[in-house]
């Protein structure tokens, strides 16, 4: 930068700025014809001191669109197997054209990825192709494998993923905790390989890529991310054509992304454009999880009567279903709704029915946000020691299963029941925890109401039971994982 500067005197600092602000430009930018100050140069002597097979590794690194890459991740790229590949890699950490940050991943500076990117242009187009759908697919699958850990299978919308590409091996995470770990590993590289999959026509992967986060995002409060891969699915599905399946999936998380945002009537367009597409092509469990969530948002909006409407609707089309859980689930929502509305006996048998289904034919995990809103009936109808008993049983499992989420608002449902109890101390202390959390998910609105509840502490106060309507979330939560029916 000081030779380019030093060269031409009459040319501003600003115009360099400007053409270094450009990626596709900021090797020209650098370049001023010295090859004792040629990035190219350099670049170039590095890469030809390289065996072949490296320096083949080196130029596909550069098609790689995350902010590092992990060993099994450069592994599919190449085709070649793990412990080649790591062999290689070190080759290239030798060479200083890559580096380790952590163990198993590997960064590259942002001027030798633009060089690396300039050399794979120059390859066969079929060699990118293929190397890029490998990446793709790895992503992928492994994702999808993941996200079963989390949720287990039949999930809503499931897709039915094509075999990876020949040279693709993806991983399977051990355990469900294994597989988080991979997602807050992966997570960056997984958003900015959905944006490539868009960006190379690779339309399905886009939407299954979406649908292999909603446990991830949602259990983790990661909404900001989970809105931007829903309106990118959405827009592949629209350039797509008439697929009306992935769209009415596109649409619905879509909204229900915007309604996490409270835009809600934003919300009800999208959700009420899924349910038109569902309709259209009959399809009864598509219906089933659209109404689901409308009576979600229609309780978010404050009309409870018509949440319960809705609630009723979609427990009518589950019940056409063999899938005894997302039964489940939404004999919990229709008896959260009765519990909104002051109907505890209804809400009772709704939710008690929930819970015999759900351990019978279910995960442990499956029956916490029943037992969350018996704690919340048992709260309303003065049973606070069975409200307690009800609200620790969640807690614990939240905990187990990282629902760090519902783990925060079934601690603000404990605090009111402990005010209830007159323990104040009990009550500041769930409150305190949940207010870190909320602060950790960037909840404000439930943050804020938690601490209108923690200032009233220090004043005479009317024990109060919480109402999720002051909350920022969708409603009663469905199990441990969240990429169930929301």
């Amino acid at each position: 930068m000081a030779a380019r500067a030093a060269a031409h005197p009459e040319s501003t600092l600003a115009v360099l700025a400007g053409e270094l602000s450009r990626a596709a430009e900021r090797l020209d930018a650098l370049d001023i014809g010295d090859l004792t100050a040629n990035l190219r140069a350099v670049f170039a002597a590095s890469h030809r001191a390289l065996t072949p097979s490296a320096g083949k590794l080196f130029v596909l690194l550069g098609l790689a669109p995350g902010p590092d890459i992990s060993l099994p991740a450069a592994a599919s790229l190449a085709a070649l197997a793990p412990a080649r590949a790591r062999a290689l890699l070190a080759e290239l950490v030798a060479a200083h054209l890559v580096r380790q940050g952590t163990p198993g991943r590997y960064r590259m500076h942002d001027l030798v990825r633009l060089y690396a990117a300039e050399l794979a242009r120059g390859r066969p187009d079929r060699d990118i192709e293929t190397a890029l759908s490998r990446l793709i697919d790895f992503h992928l699958h492994t994702a999808f494998a993941a996200n079963r850990l989390l949720d287990g299978p039949h999930t809503p919308f499931e897709p039915r993923l094509e075999p990876p590409a020949p040279g693709c091996a993806p991983v399977r995470p051990a355990d469900a905790a294994a597989a988080l770990q991979w997602f807050d590993a992966e997570h960056e590289c997984l958003l900015a390989v959905q944006s490539l999959a868009l960006a190379t026509g690779r339309h399905p992967q886009v939407w299954q890529l979406a649908w292999t986060l909603i446990s991830y995002h949602q259990g983790g409060y990661h909404l900001p991310e989970y809105r931007t891969v829903w309106r990118t699915a959405l827009t592949a599905a629209e350039q797509h054509g008439d697929a009306p399946v992935p769209r009415a999936l596109a649409h619905w998380r879509f909204g229900h992304a915007r309604a996490l945002a409270g835009e809600h009537r934003e919300a009800l367009e999208h959700l009420g454009l899924a349910l038109t597409l569902a309709e259209r092509v009959d399809d009864t469990a598509g219906q089933a999880h659209i109404c689901r969530t409308l009576g979600r948002v229609w309780e978010q909006y404050g009309d409870d009567e018509r949440a319960l409407e809705h609630a009723l609707r979609a427990l009518s089309l589950y019940q056409r279903l063999d899938n005894l859980i997302w039964q489940a689930n939404q004999l919990n929502a229709v008896g959260w709704m009765h519990a909104k509305l002051g109907r505890h006996p209804q809400a009772r048998t709704y939710c008690e029915q929930a819970l015999r289904l759900y351990r019978r034919h279910a995960r442990p995990a499956d029956a916490a946000s029943t037992l969350d809103s018996l704690g919340y009936i048992a709260h309303h109808t003065g049973r606070h020691t069975q409200a307690l008993d009800y609200y620790q049983q969640a807690l614990a499992l939240f905990r187990e299963h990282a629902d760090s989420a519902s783990e925060a608002d079934t601690l603000a449902n404990m605090a009111e029941t402990h005010l209830a109890m007159s323990r104040p101390a009990l009550a500041r202390e769930a409150w305190q925890q949940a207010l870190d959390l909320y602060d950790a998910q960037r909840r404000d609105t439930a943050a804020h109401h938690v601490r209108r509840r923690l200032d009233a502490l220090t004043t005479p106060v009317v024990p109060e039971a919480g109402s999720r309507d002051d909350r920022d979330t969708a409603g009663t939560r469905d199990t441990a994982g969240t990429a169930g029916p929301s």
